[in-house]
């Protein structure tokens, strides 16, 4: 075997092997690129969930907030046509013609005084109720009432109806107290038929 056959053997065995080992690395980086591939769609689709979630998540949240504002709003709108209606209801009697809102304050005088000696303490503007519909009261009240009632010469800030003072005892029984107290009572049960 001359000299030159023997250079080519060593190359042609060098050029294989550096043949396999150029297919082995190109295996190898050809795995190594499906695994990263692998890796990297995972993490896309890890990546896409996780904002999914999170866009799911946020959602809810400005859906529970629009729902509690909308509420909010449906409440406060409620409250507001109730304050209209028990406003209303206040200046209708406030408005009554004289002799049915004399009627009426004499029947709620009659229920209210407790000895007959109060003070009938009126509104700064009230004009109907007067010293003779004190005495018409008076004379109405049954035994045990002494029927001394009297109209203060002191006025209130109430729209109509009337305040009794005897001593340091008051009971007020202004409109704007009545329509209270009738509000209070009445409040769900008038909310369930307007709003139902």
């Amino acid at each position: 075997m001359n000299a030159e056959h023997v250079v080519n053997k060593i190359l042609s065995e060098a050029k294989q092997q550096a043949e396999t080992i150029g297919q082995e690395a190109a295996e190898k980086r050809d795995q190594h690129n499906r695994q990263l591939e692998q890796e990297l769609s995972s993490y896309r689709q890890e990546t896409q969930r996780l904002a999914d979630e999170a866009a799911e998540d946020r959602r809810s949240r400005m859906l529970a907030a629009a729902r509690m504002q909308n509420a909010r709003a449906l409440l406060a709108a409620k409250t507001e046509i109730l304050d209209e209606v028990f406003k209303k209801a206040e200046d209708r009697i406030v408005g009554l013609p004289d002799e049915p809102y004399k009627a009426l304050i004499s029947r709620l005088m009659v229920q209210a005084v407790e000895t007959g000696d109060e003070e009938v303490i009126v509104g700064k503007d009230e004009r109907r109720i007067t010293a003779d519909l004190i005495k018409q009261v008076n004379r109405q009240l049954g035994t045990g009432f002494k029927g001394n009632l009297r109209l203060a010469e002191t006025r209130a800030s109430i729209k109509g109806g009337f305040i009794l003072s005897r001593g340091r005892v008051q009971m007020n029984a202004s409109v704007e107290v009545l329509i209270d107290q009738v509000r209070e009572t009445m409040e769900s049960e008038l909310a369930a038929t307007l709003f139902a």
